[in-house]
């Protein structure tokens, strides 16, 4: 983990270096950016990777955020004189990566930008003037020259629907942009400390292309046809280089437990219209907690017979408001409209793209047909805040829930009784965990907690991982234990055994103070400690987070902790 000592100064700094022979990164290196398009939590900064190729013809994949526009041009022309340029490869349109595209333009108005045809779509809204363009899909080349034969795998919703991978056969590097990615920044160009950088791989495959699983399985299956992957030239963090076979099998596993889920929901979304993407990322974020399958749908972009095929054998759908003016995104409304059965449950939101459909006339169509709401319309009034976001996301775990308590219960019936009954008898205390992250705080109830060490001090947690606070408890997130007192705990252990509606805040009418690290303290606990996620392991239902102890407090010294007594073990 990168340690950012002063978070006044916001950090913009400059890497490049040779990855193989030919090519060189020209990493955009950010560093005190604590969050990353508000919808999750940063620990390390980010980077932003772009790449030239220096065959017989020069080709540059992707280009950088705006913010480093100055550095990142200034740093280009210190490597090529830009109009030298003949190709500029889009991985995908998403501004963070084509922040700068109007300005290479600009600079080589020669150059031929290429991608998807659905990226040079985007790009013509974005750049507004004359470029030179081709269109590639799966399986084209391009010949560089001195052996740079690049060919063109196609990758959609990883995790825009426009996005492709570039393979280079001369230098067994593959350009992925977002996928295989993370949000990691340091002065390492390579993945060599894997234990330092794999809890931020995680957290970055779990918010972005866990809800993309089946079309990470799909990318993946393409690039299996390619000869040997050595580099995978990423758009985000450090390139992978040194355990490649690893990180791509992670990825594989993950997305093929995420595809066996018995049950899907559908998630639609509007690309580059207002915050579609973004909140559709968070509803679907709290969708695959629970364990749901997600799969993601561009509205603008979806072939009418897949979305029928797709909603057809979706347990739900959650759809963001088109824009009233885009024909094609209100076609594909009516193609779910006619799609859809009445056992099937639906969750509508706003773009807040300033040309929403209206929520309630389509809201009353699919109550008319029998369908259930997986949750409550979100209408989006103001600027998304990371509240806004955490609403979605809670959203998303609330639908899946709904969608998985028939089988839950199914599944602790089906525990035999002599060994439910004896495993009940494991006894535990009663705590509230509490967290605050920015805007965003949550609290829980938990009885599966145990100190784990002694130097360093420490406790490991058992946090369900469709439970609300798990995504305020990655490595380096700070949270309060709050240890309940015998005889003293029911008025709490009520409050926090509430289902709260999406977005509510949990400690309204509860009292508190703020502790250290900025989470809250139950003023009525018998004491708390104040702790810091170390490390996370993963398990079927739950995430076993071990975390360090950095100070602590006990308000009655002669009282006796709460027990919680269990007669099952097939529940808390």
């Amino acid at each position: 983990m990168v340690v950012l000592t002063d978070r006044t100064q916001k950090r913009l700094t400059m890497q490049t270096g040779e990855i193989a022979p030919d090519t060189t990164a020209i990493r955009s290196l950010d560093w005190d950016r604590d969050r990353f398009d508000i919808e999750f939590g940063l620990q390390n900064g980010t980077t932003y990777n772009s790449f030239l190729i220096r065959g017989e013809k020069i080709a540059l994949v992707d280009t950088s955020h705006e913010k480093f526009r100055e550095l990142y041009l200034d740093t280009l022309k210190g490597l090529i004189e830009p109009s030298q340029i003949d190709y500029l490869i889009i991985s995908h349109t998403e501004p963070d990566h084509s922040g700068l595209v109007k300005d290479i333009v600009q600079l080589a108005p020669e150059i031929t930008v290429v991608g998807s045809k659905v990226a040079i779509q985007f790009l013509e809204d974005l750049v507004h003037q004359p470029f030179k363009r081709q269109i590639v899909k799966n399986g084209d080349q391009l010949d560089l020259g001195k052996g740079h034969i690049l060919e063109f795998v196609n990758a959609p919703n990883l995790h825009w629907p426009d996005t492709i991978f570039s393979y280079d056969a001369g230098t067994q590097v593959m350009f992925t942009c977002d996928a295989f990615g993370m949000h990691y920044c340091s002065d390492s160009t390579y993945d060599e400390d894997m234990s330092a950088i794999e809890a931020d791989f995680r957290f970055y495959y779990d918010c972005l292309m866990a809800p993309n699983a089946r079309s990470v399985l799909s990318a993946l299956k393409r690039m299996d046809k390619l000869p040997e992957v050595t580099t995978v030239a990423t758009g985000h963090g450090p390139l992978l280089s040194h355990h490649v076979t690893e990180w791509l099998d992670r990825y594989r596993r993950w997305s093929q437990a995420q595809a066996k889920a018995e049950t899907s929901v559908v998630v639609f979304y509007v690309s580059d219209y207002g915050y579609s993407d973004r909140l559709s990322q968070a509803i679907a974020r709290g969708i695959t907690k629970t364990g749901v399958g997600v799969e993601m749908m561009d509205l603008k972009s979806a072939d009418p017979q897949e979305v029928q095929e797709t909603v057809s054998r979706a347990g739900g759908m959650a759809i963001a408001m088109p824009p009233a003016s885009n024909k094609a995104a209100t076609a594909a409304v009516s193609t779910i409209l006619a799609a859809v059965k009445s056992k099937q449950v639906v969750g509508i939101f706003e773009s807040y793209g300033g040309d929403d459909e209206p929520i309630d006339p389509l809201l009353s169509q699919f109550r008319n047909l029998g369908l259930k709401e997986g949750f409550a319309a979100i209408r989006v009034k103001e600027t998304p805040t990371e509240a806004t976001y955490q609403l979605c996301e809670e959203a998303g775990t609330d639908m899946g829930q709904l969608l998985t308590r028939d089988r839950e219960i199914k599944q602790r019936k089906s525990l035999d009784s002599d060994l439910d009954k004896a495993l009940g008898r494991i006894s535990g205390g009663l705590y509230i965990i509490t967290a605050q992250k920015g805007d965003i705080k949550s609290a829980m109830l938990a009885s599966w907690v145990s100190q784990a060490s002694f130097k360093p001090l420490g406790l490991t947690i058992a946090v369900a991982k469709d439970r609300a606070i798990e995504s305020l408890m990655q490595v380096s997130d700070r949270f309060v234990l709050n240890i309940l007192e015998e005889g003293n705990y029911q008025a709490l252990m009520k409050h926090f055994l509430k289902r709260f509606p999406p977005g509510a805040d949990r400690f309204e009418g509860v009292k508190t103070q703020t502790a250290t690290n900025g989470s809250p303290i139950l003023t009525d606990a018998l004491a708390y400690v104040e702790c810091k996620v170390e490390s996370r392991m993963e398990l079927s239902d739950h995430w076993i987070v071990y975390a360090s102890v950095d100070a602590g407090r006990v308000s009655k010294a002669d009282a006796l902790t709460a027990v919680h007594h269990r007669k099952v073990g097939n529940y808390y």
